[in-house]
């Protein structure tokens, strides 16, 4: 039967290579490691504190955090699977963990919270920004580890750089979902009031979406959480290490102690952003504190003259 590739057959994955090797490596990968900079730093900082931080304060902030945000349940299993991480002897390996997933989901908050919030204000840019945030939430995950190879090399910094890329849509889905989603009545009044697009940004449109926003967060920080396991591949370190080595080597023990620490971590994580953005009282105090906010921006109420009766 006919088919297409009869006629013509479409070397699409030589002009892939051909762009990447032969023009944006060479013209570009100075730029590229300039970029790791700030990168390498935030994680060389987080990843020295956490280790230098003695494992019983770390354990009794996390499971404060859960008892707070998540409940007694959580902070219970907060301390029952911290001490049981650090009782198989991958402490070490869990905070490299952790400083690797902090230090990307700060910088895709930095990067998509103002990315989604320029889409909100904007069709056109929301227009061009979705179908990219698309392909980079449908492509493979492993897809990502060869071109990340090429430009910026191997170990923990591309790795964080594979997994910013990876875990970026959600927090701009969201937050752009969030904006949008801002009762129109309220900005209405914002602009009768006389606000400005920074006092209503700020004082209405953030507080009703911060739930929104809290969402994106979490589900960043859980894919995160996924991608830092598999650029292990790449060099990069902590338990996705071990698990990486304990499938090379067959050691059923070690990947499964590694595959039990990541999942140890991913539900305190999840449940204390989970809980941060699930609130009960969120709604009620983001929309009462709006409305506050609404009423400062009218500004004081004129005075009548004096000697005269009001």
């Amino acid at each position: 039967m006919f088919s297409p590739g009869d006629l013509m057959t479409i070397p699409f994955d030589s002009w892939i290579n051909d762009f990447v090797r032969g023009w944006l490596v060479p013209n570009f990968r100075p730029a590229f490691r300039a970029a790791q900079v700030p990168i390498t730093m935030t994680l060389n900082g987080l990843n020295g504190f956490f280790l230098w931080m003695p494992m019983l304060i770390t354990t009794a902030a996390f499971a404060l955090a859960a008892w707070r945000y998540a409940g007694r349940g959580i902070a219970i299993f907060t301390l029952l699977g911290f001490a049981f991480i650090d009782m198989i002897g991958l402490w070490p390996q869990t905070m490299t963990t952790l400083a690797m997933i902090v230090t990307s989901v700060l910088f895709c908050a930095v990067i998509g919270i103002p990315l989604g919030i320029l889409a909100a204000r904007s069709d056109r840019l929301w227009s061009v920004t979705r179908p990219v945030l698309d392909i980079m939430q449908t492509i493979p995950s492993f897809v990502y580890l060869v071109p990340i190879v090429m430009l910026f090399g191997v170990g923990m910094t591309p790795g964080i750089i594979a997994t910013i890329i990876f875990a970026l849509p959600p927090i701009v889905r969201l937050t752009n979902l969030g904006i949008r989603n801002v009762r129109g009545d309220l900005i209405e009044a914002s602009h009768a009031f006389g606000s400005t697009g920074w006092q209503m940004l700020w004082d209405v449109q953030f507080p009703l979406a911060l739930r929104t926003i809290m969402a994106g967060l979490n589900q960043t920080l859980m894919l995160a959480l996924s991608m830092v396991v598999i650029a292990a591949l790449i060099g990069a370190g902590g338990l996705g290490l071990v698990v990486n080595t304990g499938l090379g080597r067959l050691d059923v023990g070690g990947a499964t102690a590694g595959g039990v620490g990541i999942v140890i971590l991913a539900i305190v994580l999840d449940r204390i952003t989970q809980g941060m953005g699930e609130q009960n009282n969120v709604q009620t105090v983001s929309l009462r504190q709006a409305v506050i906010n609404l009423f400062r921006l009218r500004g004081p109420e004129p005075q009548g003259e004096p000697g005269k009766a009001g």
